[in-house]
């Protein structure tokens, strides 16, 4: 499902409500909302309206379970981690109980011992059954999402739940959740704003398969719904 808008507030605010309206299905029929979060500047805004009226007080924030879909391998307070992020913007403005954040990292060890100790918690978590209520994502220039970025190994892997690898190009490590862990989720939401994403956009909307280069490509749930949230700058390309 594409959803386009004239501005990123709109676009916020309809994310927004997806993410109320799944947590309350899911606590209603499970007791638990199960969560991936994504890094990167789009989710700001709307995880700062989920601090806010009308939207805080429509989520029982004490049955919500945080993971990430992706992070750099960074200490949590290092600027470019996407859980201080979250935690600046969403997660100390709301809640939800320490033991049910559950970032991609860890003092004393490497990321791929963690990557093992994220995979082992997300069965304990999910069981046999991984499936996130929601996943939300971003969308590079280059068309990758979450740490699944161009001509990199992690792009054929089927059967780990979370890999971690370092990349090359920016000369760090990174930990991300796989593509078929990602799929098996009940609904997955894309972020992405701005002219610089229209060429990647359309490639992974509506060119030829290619996830090699477009990573994007490999986001189609088994059984779940994909709905991106994006403004007309980056759509122009599937518009018109």
């Amino acid at each position: 499902m594409i959803n386009v808008f004239n501005d990123i507030e709109t676009l916020s605010k309809s994310a927004a409500a997806l993410f109320v309206q799944t947590a309350q299905q899911a606590i209603e029929s499970t007791g638990r909302f199960s969560v991936a979060l994504t890094g990167g500047s789009s989710p700001i805004q709307l995880y700062r309206l989920l601090t806010e009226h009308p939207y805080a007080e429509q989520i029982d924030w004490t049955n919500v379970y945080v993971f990430w879909g992706d992070e750099r391998w960074v200490p949590l307070t290092d600027d470019k981690s996407n859980a201080k992020m979250a935690f600046e913007t969403l997660l100390t403005h709301v809640p939800i109980p320490e033991d049910h954040i559950f970032p991609m990292w860890a003092a004393d060890t490497s990321p791929e011992s963690y990557a093992l100790a994220y995979e082992k918690l997300l069965r304990g978590h999910f069981g046999n059954n991984p499936q996130f209520d929601l996943i939300l994502l971003g969308m590079g220039e280059d068309g990758h999402t979450a740490s699944l970025f161009p001509h990199t190994t992690v792009l054929k892997e089927e059967n780990k739940w979370v890999d971690a690898y370092y990349l090359e190009p920016q000369q760090m490590y990174r930990i991300t959740l796989t593509a078929p862990l990602i799929n098996q989720a009940k609904k997955i939401a894309f972020i992405t704003y701005g002219k610089a994403k229209e060429k990647a956009l359309y490639e992974v909307l509506h060119g030829k398969p290619n996830p090699s280069q477009y990573p994007s490509q490999l986001i189609r749930p088994l059984h779940g719904e994909v709905y991106w949230f994006v403004d007309e700058a980056a759509a122009a390309s599937i518009t018109t």
